[in-house]
């Protein structure tokens, strides 16, 4: 497999690229179409769809009574029986009986019983369910730090609040201008009525487009770029669309497994449909990803490992050009731009500069910029080196070791050494240093 990923990519990423601006879009295309094959292969997606399916079936209902009966106080919940509707046409006549039963569900749901202590449980469900879902966005987007439960709280809380009314504002606007008489009239016309109901029947695979879009942008703790976002919700959305069609005809050819199942039938089609959903969301979020990250596309979620000789010019280098550069006006280094500058993947970057912000060496300005975390003169080059070698990662047991007395000396030996050539030295003499050897190898 291993041999045949790497023939691949040296097939999709030639040393030069055609000349043809034809030929050179279709490698371009064909890349992205490997990079997700690539990621359904590897399977991690199709395990996060499989789990946000259970979890989903637990806290559908909670979520579901939460935000309908809020809608409801405004009389707004009938606005979002379209929309539920629609998402289950692919279950065929029993996707109209389950939304029937999923609105009188609402429909029988009291504000006291809301007001009372399951408003807690409906909201422990829902927040864990956006959790789940956020984790599955973080790792799309090679995220460690999930937001903190302040922010995830809040952030999640106002989006079941706002999100459903949104949708519902939105489907009762579209109501409200098809049924005027100018549309009307419109519609009498033979070419423009003809648009104008295409453009309907568009309507809820547009909302969809739109609710995936923005989940691409909100749900990760990274800075998603809107226009990523909305190639991955065009791209998830579509896709979507047409799965429904044909899960619908698959559904239609199962239809004998009502007499083997019975009741369980629609629970196991509605889970089946659950999973497809989620795993072409996740899909979508992975596109995204490509597009706002097209360097990682050959390398998928494999980092790799990096030598400590490695990592500790990384760390250096990134100390280095952050360090020079931060106070020029218009400029400061970026994760993307740094690497680039550096020749190295994102993904072999990223941990050493997370390993230098845990440090607080390294930070960021609100507009993603890095810089020193303190004064450079009060940065030691061993303070850098350190972080990278990572002692905290040794246990105990490990220090503990029994150590031949040969090999103990000579490590000893090499971390003296280490120390002795880093001595005194700081980050602002490396930064001199570069200074005048930019200065020395200028023309005259």
């Amino acid at each position: 497999m291993a041999n045949l990923d790497q023939s691949i990519r040296a097939l999709l990423w030639p040393k030069r690229m055609p000349k043809s601006a034809l030929k050179a879009r279709a490698f371009i295309v064909a890349r992205y179409v490997y990079a997700l094959v690539r990621a359904l292969a590897e399977g991690e997606l199709s395990l996060r769809a499989m789990s946000l399916v259970y979890t989903t079936m637990l806290a559908i209902v909670p979520f579901l009574a939460f935000s309908f009966s809020l809608l409801k106080g405004l009389g707004f919940h009938r606005q979002l029986d379209p929309l539920l509707r629609n998402f289950l046409v692919p279950l065929g006549p029993r996707g109209a009986e389950l939304a029937d039963n999923v609105m009188s569900f609402v429909d029988n749901v009291s504000g006291s019983t809301l007001a009372s202590v399951s408003i807690l449980i409906l909201l422990y469900t829902a927040l864990s369910m956006a959790q789940k879902v956020e984790s599955s966005f973080n790792f799309v987007w090679r995220v460690d730090r999930p937001r903190s439960f302040a922010r995830r709280f809040s952030e999640y809380l106002s989006v079941m609040l706002v999100g459903p009314l949104v949708m519902s504002v939105a489907m009762g606007l579209i109501a409200t201008v098809s049924s005027t008489t100018l549309m009307s009239r419109l519609t009498d016309l033979p070419a423009i009525g003809t648009w104008i109901t295409n453009l309907g029947e568009l309507t809820p695979y547009l909302l969809v487009v739109a609710a995936f879009s923005f989940l691409y942008v909100f749900v990760p703790n990274s800075k998603v770029d809107l226009r990523a976002a909305l190639g991955g919700g065009l791209f998830a959305g579509i896709v979507w669309a047409s799965s429904g069609n044909l899960f619908a005809n698959f559904v239609v050819g199962v239809s004998r497994a009502e007499a083997i199942y019975s009741g369980f039938a629609i629970v196991i089609v509605a889970m089946l449909w659950m999973y497809l959903s989620w795993l072409i969301l996740l899909l979508g979020a992975q596109l995204a990803f490509y597009l706002q990250n097209p360097d990682d596309l050959p390398f998928g979620q494999h980092r790799g490992t990096l030598s400590n000789r490695l990592s500790e010019r990384l760390a250096l280098s990134t100390m280095l050009l952050v360090a020079r550069d931060f106070d020029t006006p218009a400029h400061g280094w970026r994760r993307g731009s740094l690497a680039a500058r550096l020749r190295v993947p994102r993904h072999q970057l990223e941990p050493v500069m997370a390993a230098l912000t845990d440090a607080g060496l390294l930070t960021r300005t609100t507009e993603q910029r890095l810089m020193p975390a303190k004064d450079p003169h009060r940065i030691t080059l061993l303070e850098i080196l350190k972080v990278v070698r990572n002692p905290s990662s040794d246990t105990p047991e490990a220090e503990q070791g029994a150590w031949n007395a040969s090999v103990e000396a000579f490590a000893e030996q090499l971390e003296a050494a280490i120390e002795t050539a880093a001595e005194g030295k700081t980050l602002a003499d490396l930064v001199d240093t570069q200074k005048l050897e930019e200065q020395q190898n200028e023309p005259d």
